[in-house]
């Protein structure tokens, strides 16, 4: 028997070698874009800020009973313009609405028309992006115009031209949603078919793509298992900032008086109110205020993290 120390390996009579393995010899096993994404989401403390934030906005939004008994239609108007104290936390405003009530109960209205108008500016802009990129040709040029159009016109000032146009209409709780959600989306949806376009042209002359067209599969299968699993990255992260964006727009133009308007209640709602009593009252400002910029801020943070997480570039 003939033991070979410096060489790492043992052999016995005319047997062959065997290696012998050493601790942390073995390789790491090669991970998806998405695990590895996910991996640095863990390890990145902005998203668990910013998850935590989010949930406790949603949270407000689903179950606003688990924050508050008040009911925030309910007004003592000789309670009015109290300041904040144990009774009512954020104080009173003008007509003697609990503040803190109504702060709750507006992060429902607010985070609705984030979530529609995301969920619907994806879902229209990454349609016509993909159709777009796909279809090469005239269809593009007759898209990249559209969108030219659309981008000429000021985000802000075509909504409040679309809200002003209906104004009077759909004056329940949801339909007044529906307009605001209409206008940001009519607006917002270019911007994100610009990327998608973008991003379908960059996965197109990858090999799995010219492997399936070889192969005979249909252009639906091949943007439905090739070329939109493969896109979505750069579309998931600007959503998820413009999810932010857009409830700020909604606040704009309740604040201008021709978004939201009561009895619905949300936070640009509130700072419309809160303008009459800015000098004398400014707790009725500083609450909807505050609580708006933090869901602005966490959905931006969130945004930032994934965004992070998906271009190996920053790390």
């Amino acid at each position: 028997m003939t033991d070979t120390a410096d060489t790492g390996l043992r052999t016995t009579g005319p047997e062959a070698p065997e290696t012998v393995t050493t601790p942390g010899a073995e390789a790491e096993k090669p991970r998806s874009l998405g695990a590895d994404a996910r991996r640095q989401l863990a390890k990145n403390p902005l998203f668990w800020i910013s998850a935590t934030l989010i949930t406790l906005f949603v949270l407000m939004a689903v179950w606003p009973s688990l924050f508050t008994n008040t009911d925030p239609t309910e007004a003592i108007l000789q309670e009015s313009r109290q300041l904040p104290n144990a009774d009512a936390w954020f104080g009173r405003d003008i007509q003697g609405y609990d503040v803190y009530a109504r702060t709750i109960y507006g992060a429902r209205a607010s985070i609705l028309v984030g979530v529609f108008t995301t969920t619907f500016t994806v879902l229209v802009g990454g349609a016509i992006g993909v159709i777009a990129a796909y279809s090469g040709g005239w269809v593009d040029s007759l898209v990249s115009r559209v969108t030219d159009i659309f981008f000429a016109i000021p985000f802000i000032l075509g909504a409040i031209l679309f809200m002003s146009a209906l104004s009077g209409s759909l004056t329940s709780y949801f339909g007044v949603i529906f307009k605001v959600v209409l206008a940001l989306t009519i607006f917002g949806w270019p911007s994100l078919a610009r990327l998608m376009r973008s991003s379908v042209f960059q996965v197109l002359p990858n090999d799995y793509v010219q492997a399936a067209r070889a192969l005979g599969a249909s252009p639906w299968r091949i943007v439905r298992s090739h070329i939109i699993p493969n896109a979505m990255g750069p579309m998931i992260v600007v959503a998820t900032i413009n999810l932010g964006a857009y409830i700020a727009a909604e606040a704009t133009l309740s604040f201008l008086g021709i978004g939201l308007q009561p009895p619905v209640i949300s936070w640009g709602v509130m700072i419309n109110d809160a303008i009459v009593g800015l000098r004398t009252t400014p707790h009725m400002l500083l609450f909807p205020s505050a609580f708006l910029s933090l869901t602005v801020l966490a959905f931006i943070m969130l945004g930032d993290a994934v965004r992070d997480a998906y271009d190996p570039k920053t790390r």
